[in-house]
């Protein structure tokens, strides 16, 4: 099954379960799908839904500091929820210690040395880890073993 089948069954049943949140969170993502299909008039795969998820994670944890900082706490908490929902759709995302050691054998694959090489590293990496790692995670990681 598709993740776009997977979106619309799971749409369906929580509509029959009337959860508000879980509906109002995968309608988010359909709008996401159709803006982009209708925009770029292509239909996506699973791999471009994975990057809109992950888009839409991100403005929500941005979101997220924004009414903290305003002292929204009902805000952030609706966003929180609705970034529960989302990661539901993700891959199962690597541990640090993990990430680190698959890190490690790019650095010895590509001869990375030193922080100069960071670019071939994180082409590398940001390309095998799409969907099980956050670009910011491997960022961190990729400093800390260069430096």
């Amino acid at each position: 099954m598709s993740l776009k089948e997977q979106l619309k069954t799971d749409l369906k049943d929580a509509m029959r379960a009337k959860e508000l949140v879980k509906r109002d969170s995968i309608r988010a993502i359909n709008t996401m799908i159709k803006q982009i299909e209708v925009d770029e008039r292509k239909e996506l795969n699973d791999e471009d839904i994975l990057k809109l998820i992950q888009k839409g994670i991100k403005q929500r944890q941005e979101a997220i500091i924004q009414y903290k900082d305003a002292q929204r706490d009902e805000l952030v908490e609706k966003e929180q929820e609705q970034i529960d929902i989302f990661k539901q759709y993700l891959p199962k995302q690597l541990d640090d210690a993990e990430l680190e050691a698959r890190i490690k054998d790019i650095i010895a694959e590509v001869k990375a040395e030193s922080i100069k090489d960071m670019g071939k590293v994180m082409g590398t990496a940001t390309k095998k880890f799409a969907g099980v790692a956050d670009g910011k995670r491997i960022n961190e990681i990729v400093k800390k073993l260069l430096s």
